[in-house]
């Protein structure tokens, strides 16, 4: 099993045995592709998820840091803190394998906590607009999250 990200076409496949099981729409980077630090960019290449972050956390379960901070996202929420980067749900966190392309130097995407993770479920999918990770709904990364273990592979091209 494996799992395949297109940017150009904003969508999450996953694939066994030479075949897509299931695809969701995600949104990319409004920075477009890239990989270096601070970049705001979604890095491209072979990744694998090193981390698994929210088993059995609630649906919109509020992230920050990769810690639960014990609140559930809500429009009120929202309001209060219009400057957060909302990390709901799930947090699937990326590690690159390609050394000088996506793993160590200026160019490491753990370093750089890209994760694979949900998102408000008003903010628009099909449209480049995180900050690096690629997000999902929250049902569509929940469901995603029980597919998936430690060390499987991740194409973002």
């Amino acid at each position: 099993m494996y799992v395949r990200v297109s940017i150009i076409h904003q969508r999450l496949e996953v694939w066994q045995d030479a075949e897509c099981v299931v695809e969701y729409p995600v949104s990319t980077a409004l920075n477009g592709p890239g990989e270096q630090k601070n970049s705001g960019c979604t890095p491209r290449g072979k990744h694998l998820i090193r981390a698994k972050i929210g088993a059995g956390k609630p649906l919109n379960t509020v992230f920050v840091g990769r810690r639960d901070t014990g609140e559930t996202y809500s429009v009120d929420l929202a309001r209060r803190y219009p400057q957060r980067d909302w990390i709901l749900t799930r947090i699937l966190w990326l590690s690159g394998c390609e050394i000088g392309r996506n793993r160590l130097s200026g160019v490491d995407t753990m370093q750089r906590y890209i994760y694979i993770h949900g998102t408000p479920d008003s903010e628009p999918m099909g449209q480049p607009l995180s900050h690096g990770c690629i997000r999902m709904r929250n049902n569509d990364i929940a469901e995603l999250f029980e597919r998936v273990s430690v060390g499987t592979l991740v194409f973002i091209e």
